[in-house]
């Protein structure tokens, strides 16, 4: 029996003084478990055992012991402390020499253990002869094997594992080329480095982006998994992802070391390895690097574009960078506090490095967010939006995210909606991974009644980011648009079920409920979604089913209360329009529509999508609208 460390040289490479504890451990592990089946340690060779068994069962049922005992402790061990093996087993015979064995059959078990996967066990077809039906676990002939230095044909079979036989068909239909990073570890001295740790992992996301042929997993769904102990198995079963990034940051003054480990979570086999130690204005080159490596190993094709446009939008000034990563620490966090600072962070890198196109987009991307959602001004945060993306541009016409932003803005701020879909097209042709794009442009085509491509779009955001709350959520309004009523409450529940707090959700559910006159259930949403948010938009959210029953009074006297506040503009004026339009008080909601026309109300382009209106369609207020918006031109007729 031949026993081999799987990836050992790459560990290694990674953190040395990690793997010899490993070495030692596994060791300790495996010598416990040979005397019981009668198994005599030959010898080590580096991290591989050779051992001499009485009958080929014993060595076979020790195998399957030790890949037991080693996927036991794998389980609830962090990757980085994990061990996997391959065992090979052939019967011949040997010749005994000062305590070492030699011969034919030596190194025919030495050429089968390679063909096992990482915690597999490979079997020669002597071996198979010996041990059919004794086993208990199925055995596999593998087809086409050649053994390296061995003339003679050999017929090899695998044993199934218990955990193989219960992941089999899933792991199978894992496309290697769908791709996840999972939270790179922050192994610095200083805690408060973690903002590094965070930013090197959005980097190789974006990095990995402009690989050819590869879908790769966004960041809102793979930070779920920081500091998860799950096994990679699990997680790309989770994100349907066939191949994972883990690794680890350590940052130390101007030093950093970078690990970075490329896996099959099919078999949780390690394709690549390798360890950086960087002055960190070197840091830079990692990046690409690392997307070049991936391309290699996963036998994709790297665009010539897609290297020079890692290195153009960014930096070589470490400092900038280093402001720049802890501005996307703070944009990740998405509170309003958080977005002040992040732009706060992101201007002082551009300060620093007036050429740094991605420090405007970070900029932009904080200002567009602010705007839309009313965390400040709209009037003066679309324009700071539009400026800063607009310089990235200039700078650097391949970042995604700007385009995303001017996309965004030019529907919002400025109605022009021939102007936003060039721009989101613009954005996916350079990123397709990015799903905010997918997202945000699913938001147009809804607008633009044009249901189908808008369904396709925030699928596709979905699949980029399965376990996004927010993207979820669109889906769940994307099936309501398309009259999939049951569909779309079977995707609030599953967003209800990933987090009960996610107010967001709550109020598509309402929608639903409400198109499909199940009253009591959307009334009972609005009880949960009353805990969830503040006061006066629970009162808007009550008016609004009141309405939906008939209840006009409940409903006009919340409405008067919630009208009589002073922020009532930046509550929602289009959402307080369509309960009027459902009491059928035309008057108003064209006033209150009006209203958030002049505010800046986004939401004023679901005008054509939302049912409420269906009885104003004739209206010429209503076509007044519709043309003042930019939308009547672009419209797809129902």
């Amino acid at each position: 029996m031949f026993t081999d460390i799987v990836g050992y040289t790459a560990l290694s490479q990674a953190d040395e003084a990690n793997t010899l504890l490993l070495l030692e451990e596994h060791r300790t592990l495996l010598r416990s478990i040979f005397p019981r089946h009668n198994g005599r340690e030959v010898k080590t060779i580096g991290d591989a055992f050779l051992v001499e068994f009485p009958s080929a069962l014993q060595a076979v049922m020790c195998s399957t012991e030790i890949q037991r005992a080693m996927h036991d402790r794998n389980v609830a061990l962090s990757p980085e402390k994990r061990i996997q093996i391959r065992v090979g087993v052939h019967v011949g015979d040997v010749v005994h020499a000062q305590g070492d064995i030699l011969g034919d059959a030596v190194n025919v078990s030495s050429r089968i253990e390679p063909l096992a996967a990482p915690g597999g066990i490979c079997i020669s077809a002597q071996v198979f002869d010996h041990v059919r039906n004794k086993v208990g676990l199925p055995l596999e002939k593998l087809e086409g094997t050649a053994l390296k230095n061995v003339s003679i044909p050999v017929e090899v079979y695998r044993i199934v594992m218990p955990w193989e036989m219960e992941t089999k068909t899933e792991d199978a239909e894992l496309d290697v080329r769908r791709i996840a990073v999972l939270p790179l570890k922050n192994m610095s001295p200083d805690p408060n480095d973690e903002y590094f740790a965070e930013g090197m992992t959005e980097e190789l996301i974006t990095s990995l982006a402009t690989v050819t042929e590869l879908t790769v997993i966004a960041r809102t769904s793979t930070m779920q998994y920081k500091n998860s102990t799950k096994r990679i198995g699990e997680i790309g079963r989770e994100l349907n992802a066939g191949t994972l990034i883990e690794g680890s940051v350590r940052k130390a003054a101007n030093k950093v070391r970078i690990t970075i480990q490329l896996i099959d979570a099919r078999n949780e086999g390690h394709l690549w390895a390798q360890n950086y130690d960087k002055q960190l204005d070197d840091v830079f080159a990692i990046q690409s690097e690392v997307a070049q490596k991936v391309a290699e190993a996963l036998k994709v094709r790297m665009r010539e574009s897609g290297l020079k446009r890692i290195e153009k939008g960014t930096t070589k000034n470490p400092e900038a960078h280093t402001l720049y990563l802890k501005g996307m620490f703070y944009w990740n966090r998405r509170t309003p506090e958080a977005l002040t600072k992040a732009a706060e962070l992101f201007a002082m890198a551009v300060d620093l490095d007036p050429a740094f196109a991605l420090g405007y987009a970070g900029m932009a991307q904080c200002y567009q967010v602010m705007a839309a959602n009313y965390y400040d001004d709209p009037a003066v945060y679309y324009p700071k939006a539009i400026e800063n993306a607009r310089k990235a541009l200039s700078l650097d016409d391949g970042v995604a995210e700007a385009h995303t932003v001017v996309a965004a803005a030019s529907m919002a701020y400025e109605r022009d909606l021939g102007r936003s879909e060039a721009e989101f097209r613009k954005a996916i042709e350079l990123n397709p991974s990015y799903p905010t794009a997918h997202q945000w442009y699913s938001h147009l085509l809804a607008f633009e009644l044009r249901l189908d491509e808008a369904l396709a779009e925030i699928r596709k955001a979905a699949e980029l980011s399965p376990l996004s709350l927010i993207i979820t959520t669109n889906l769940t309004d994307g099936l309501y648009y398309n009259g999939q009523y049951d569909e779309s409450i079977a995707q609030g529940k599953k967003v209800m079920e990933m987090d009960p707090g996610f107010s967001s959700v709550y109020p598509s559910l309402i929608q639903t409920y409400l198109a499909k006159s199940m009253f009591s259930e959307a009334l009972a949403m609005a009880d949960t979604y009353g805990k969830l948010t503040d006061p006066t938009t629970a009162k808007l959210v009550y008016a609004w089913v009141y309405a939906a029953m008939g209840k006009a009074e409940e409903s006009r006297r919340l409405l008067s209360e919630v009208e009589s506040l002073p922020d009532v503009t930046t509550i929602g004026p289009f959402f307080i329009a369509i309960i009027y339009f459902i009491l059928k008080d035309n008057d108003a909601g064209f006033e209150w529509l009006e209203r958030a026309y002049t505010s800046l109300d986004r939401r004023v382009y679901a005008m054509a999508v939302e049912s409420e209106l269906n009885g104003v369609r004739s209206d010429p207020r209503y076509l007044s609208m519709l043309d003042r918006i930019g939308l009547s031109k672009h419209l797809k007729p129902r």
